[in-house]
């Protein structure tokens, strides 16, 4: 059979095969030593302090939304600018009208108060 993902299909098995085989030789050799040390959270080499289960102002998911969707949008920027040449004015007319598009949005979202950090 001369499948075009033949050979993917055998990587994917062998690095399954050498995943399995190494987690199953650090099982049966490895050291299995516990103590209270162990077992405790680490958290940056620091003693863990208050509970974890800790409430988080909407303030922060709010900025992290924000800045995942301005992050995104800016990806759009990276494959203009491959094929700007080719594009000619016609792209650098659509890559103007997203650009002002998405400076609103920012412009919008700065006088809202959405990123003021109380």
């Amino acid at each position: 059979m001369n499948h075009p993902f033949l050979p993917l299909l055998v990587m994917f098995a062998v690095a399954s095969v050498i995943v399995v085989a190494l987690l199953t030789v650090a099982s049966l050799f490895g050291p299995k030593s516990t103590n209270a040390a162990k077992n405790d959270p680490f958290e940056s080499g620091n003693p863990p302090t208050g509970d974890a289960r800790i409430r988080f102002s909407v303030r922060f998911y709010l900025v992290a939304m924000l800045f995942l969707i301005f992050d995104l949008e800016v990806v759009f920027l990276y494959p203009w600018a491959i094929y700007f040449r080719h594009l000619g004015v016609f792209g650098l007319i659509q890559m103007g009208i997203f650009l002002v598009i998405l400076t609103v949005g920012y412009v919008y979202v700065w006088k809202k108060g959405a990123l003021e950090w109380d």
